[in-house]
């Protein structure tokens, strides 16, 4: 399968250190060690944080062809606190080199050379009119690509109008349970939310064919095919959650492109997701026998 990533990538600063992230890389690292073909548009400062960034992309073997150096700007940082839980809060300071990205014809040529047939998007860095016209110009000139839309709602990023343009180049959309009620209550404030109500309204006005959405510990719902079904998560000790919401959307893609079955992709999908909390940083080590085994044991 061959993927085309498209956003930031930034370095998650916790009290104990910095770690290497950003959605679109954990995502592109995840489907890369997954065995498909990523292409990381993105963008990074010619600092020291973007010359560790370019390092680390290499060692994850992601290519650097699409990547633009930055350098007016820094590379993107997230100061993240996890309370008590393991969850995470992240403070972002804008703009980052991520946001400053061109639309560059000889770019977006050799994109539609390489054919992909999914583009991979969030909604951090598209709140920037250049990155989101970049973003068009890509599926554009990809007409057989799908899309695939991950919106990692981050406070004070993003907007009701700019998560409705997006949804609709979507044919897939992941979100969290959190996001779903706060879309629900903004785009339908006089009803009661319930899951099944945001899927069904949220996949009839923007087109999209499944609708994941997260439940943390609980595991996913997915709507498709005019049904709602939920799958359980798998019991694991929390380090933090950073990177566990795109190591599932990865997985979830991986399966979808396999053809597998609705309930093994998602129990896939689950199972990682499960095994990234478990362990600090967004893009730990981990295999593929290790999600199948937590599969074949519950």
């Amino acid at each position: 399968m061959r993927i085309v990533s498209v956003g930031e990538v930034l370095w998650d600063v916790f009290d104990h250190g910095e770690f290497f992230g950003g959605a679109p890389l954990n995502f592109s690292a995840t489907s890369r060690r997954l065995g498909n073909s990523v292409a990381l548009v993105t963008g990074l400062g010619s600092d020291e944080r973007g010359r560790r960034a370019l390092s680390m992309m290499n060692s994850l073997s992601l290519p650097t062809d699409f990547v633009q150096i930055i350098p007016s700007q820094d590379t993107g940082v997230a100061r993240v606190s996890v309370d008590s839980s393991g969850n995470a809060r992240f403070v972002i300071p804008r703009p980052a080199a991520f946001d400053s990205l061109s639309v560059d014809d000889a770019v977006l040529s050799r994109i539609e050379l390489w054919s992909p047939e999914w583009i991979y998007y969030g909604t951090l860095a598209q709140t920037e009119a250049t990155n989101a016209a970049l973003l068009e110009q890509i599926f554009s000139r990809s007409p057989d690509a799908k899309g695939f839309y991950d919106m990692n709602l981050r406070d004070g990023h993003w907007d009701l109008p700019l998560v409705r343009r997006l949804s609709k180049l979507a044919t897939v959309i992941k979100v969290n349970e959190t996001e779903a009620e706060t879309l629900f209550a903004l785009a339908a404030p006089s009803e009661v939310f319930s899951l099944e109500k945001f899927c069904r309204a949220w996949s009839s006005e923007y087109g999209a064919e499944i609708i994941c959405v997260t439940l943390g510990g609980e595991g996913c719902a997915v709507f498709s095919g005019n049904s709602i079904d939920v799958f359980a998560g798998f019991s694991v000790e929390v380090v933090d959650t950073v990177g566990a919401g795109d190591a599932f959307a990865a997985a979830f893609l991986h399966g979808l492109h396999q053809d597998w079955s609705m309930a093994r992709k998602a129990r896939f999908a689950n199972a990682l997701g499960g095994i990234v909390a478990s362990r600090a940083g967004a893009v730990p080590k981990w295999t593929i026998e290790e999600c199948l085994e937590m599969d074949f044991r519950s």
